[in-house]
């Protein structure tokens, strides 16, 4: 581990383990090393590796199985569902009153994995942007936003305390959305998010991994956790 990079240690020991699981020398069904062991081998805090393996988890790389350990996962297939929207415009057209909190607002440079995630080379730097969105005061998505650095440089946590990300783009950039790619999959609530989203950790979610583009480039990409009792999902096959 590098730890004077801006890379975050915790996206680096994700990076490592998935390298090792795309080589092979951590096979499907393998059990990993403990949180202890991870935290001795690579010179890391609990906190630090704890947060990678939830990465991990989340990402579908790892499994978890109560009292025996963590687990290699098998490939998974994501089915993409396609549809164009805001948060604020669809709050809106339901009669209720949107509002977002920024909770956090940082540069960090981008490792190998990330960037190829968002077609940018590593070590491009982007904002990461974590969210909480609500309708009539009440929570409904916690939202970790990744934003290329390079495409909008002059991006400010003030400028996201007053407009919707989408008008920022267009008013400031003339840049707009114009196709979105949705992987939707069950998660459950972790301690962090529950704080905000008022549910105990645990509780059952929908996670909600967003690329949005402008014709071809990549202009950001959201990993949201909805609650799972205030959102249902309809998609129209034609």
């Amino acid at each position: 581990m590098d730890k004077t990079s801006k890379i975050p240690l915790y996206l680096q020991l994700m990076d490592d383990l998935i390298k090792k699981i795309d080589t092979e020398k951590l096979l499907v069904h393998e059990k990993l090393p403990s949180e202890r062991e991870l935290c001795d081998i690579y010179d890391l805090s609990r906190i630090t590796v704890r947060q990678a393996l939830q990465e991990l988890e989340r990402e579908g790389y790892i499994y978890k199985l109560h009292g025996k350990g963590t687990f290699v996962s098998p490939i998974s297939y994501n089915q993409n569902l396609v549809k164009l929207y805001s948060f604020t415009e669809e709050m809106q057209k339901m009669g209720k009153t949107p509002t977002t909190q920024v909770l956090s607002f940082r540069e960090i440079a981008l490792d190998e994995r990330f960037a190829n995630k968002m077609n940018l080379a590593p070590l491009d730097e982007a904002f990461q942007i974590v969210r909480l969105r609500l309708a009539d005061n009440e929570p409904l998505m916690y939202e970790t936003s990744y934003i290329p650095k390079k495409i909008f440089p002059y991006l400010t946590e003030k400028d996201l305390k007053e407009r919707p990300m989408y008008d920022i783009f267009l008013q400031d950039y003339q840049i707009g959305v114009t196709k979105a790619v949705e992987q939707f999959s069950a998660t459950t609530i972790r301690e962090k998010e529950g704080e905000h989203l008022n549910l105990p950790a645990d509780h059952p979610a929908m996670l909600i991994k967003r690329f949005a583009y402008q014709d071809d480039k990549l202009i950001e990409y959201t990993i949201s956790v909805a609650r799972g009792d205030k959102f249902d999902y309809t998609v129209e096959l034609t």
